[in-house]
């Protein structure tokens, strides 16, 4: 019963962020909304309300461990196994300006994080904190990149990375009545999929002596990553690096700002010192070591990505080995 769960939250989640995302993205067109800020705020946070829903309702009942396990887990899945997998299939370049500023900052947020862990909550204070920074950098970003294209379209027609993000999701047979009811039925099935995944997740968790973080961090983080996931693998067949990298960074930055900040405002997040103590700059760590490919190599590479997926299995290995965190 607890994988049926657990499946069906998979299913549902992957289903409900698709129809929530594609819905979205057709509304704000109609509404003249410029494709740049759709590709930075409506899909940056469309594929990440899996994330947000599953951490707001974890925290909800009491199993921050599951809220705050699901968000560092995420972050680490779409740097070592969807950006892994998305490089074995085709090489990833990094070349924009958009993806240096991107990286830097969600860089500059795994840092911030790792310091959070110093408390032993975060308090609803930092949760606001966090997601004013989150709104004041899509401001700037906008403007930027609004900036940049006034400066290129000159020469030649170019689409930044968030534009490239916004296209992938449009759909011309889509009407203003249907992109409605593709919203409201993705966000109820979104919230069916996360309690289906949190019920299925805690009951798993105790079934085979594991804590609850170590679930949160691996088997719900991959979960709520599916749509990235998608998103990067037909991207990378495409060859679109652009799409693959900015949907990347752009959830690691939605992750921590928006959704954790989000969801300590609703209820603050009581932080696991064993999480804090490793999983925590685990991610600072990856985040790092990114951002010096991005400046350095600018080429994610067939080698960088099989070695990403062998340290993320290690990671996983190491979780469940080491495995009943308090």
């Amino acid at each position: 019963m607890n994988y049926i769960l657990l499946i069906s939250g998979f299913i549902l989640l992957f289903i409900g962020g698709e129809m929530l995302v594609r819905g979205s993205v057709e509304i704000s067109k109609r509404l003249g909304i410029s494709t740049i800020l759709i590709g930075m705020i409506v899909v940056g946070f469309g594929t990440s309300t899996p994330e947000l829903l599953v951490s707001v309702q974890a925290s909800l009942i009491g199993q921050s461990d599951i809220a705050l396990g699901n968000i560092v887990g995420s972050n680490i899945a779409n740097v070592l196994l969807i950006l892994g997998i998305s490089a074995v299939i085709s090489p990833i370049i990094c070349n924009d300006k958009v993806i240096s500023r991107d990286s830097f900052t969600v860089m500059i947020t795994s840092i911030l994080l790792t310091g959070l862990t110093n408390f032993s909550v975060i308090s609803r204070i930092e949760g606001f904190f966090m997601l004013t920074s989150l709104i004041l950098y899509l401001f700037y970003s906008y403007k930027a990149e609004q900036k940049q294209k006034s400066a290129t379209i000159l020469s030649h027609f170019v689409n930044t990375p968030h534009e490239e993000e916004a296209k992938e999701f449009e759909s011309k047979k889509t009407n203003l009545i249907t992109s409605v009811l593709l919203v409201i039925i993705g966000i109820i099935i979104l919230i069916c999929g996360a309690n289906f995944l949190i019920k299925g997740a805690v009951n798993l968790a105790r079934q085979i002596g594991v804590s609850e973080a170590i679930i949160g961090l691996s088997l719900i983080a991959v979960g709520t990553s599916l749509p990235e996931l998608a998103t990067s693998i037909i991207a990378s067949i495409k060859k679109n690096s652009d799409i693959v990298i900015g949907n990347i960074l752009g959830s690691n930055l939605f992750n921590i700002l928006g959704i954790l900040g989000l969801t300590a405002i609703v209820k603050p997040i009581q932080i696991n010192n064993k999480v804090a103590d490793f999983d925590i700059p685990f991610n600072m760590g990856i985040s790092i070591g990114s951002v010096l490919i991005i400046f350095l190599i600018k080429k994610f590479d067939r080698t960088v990505g099989i070695i990403s997926l062998i340290v993320y299995i290690a990671y996983i290995t190491y979780l469940y080995l080491n495995g009943n965190i308090a």
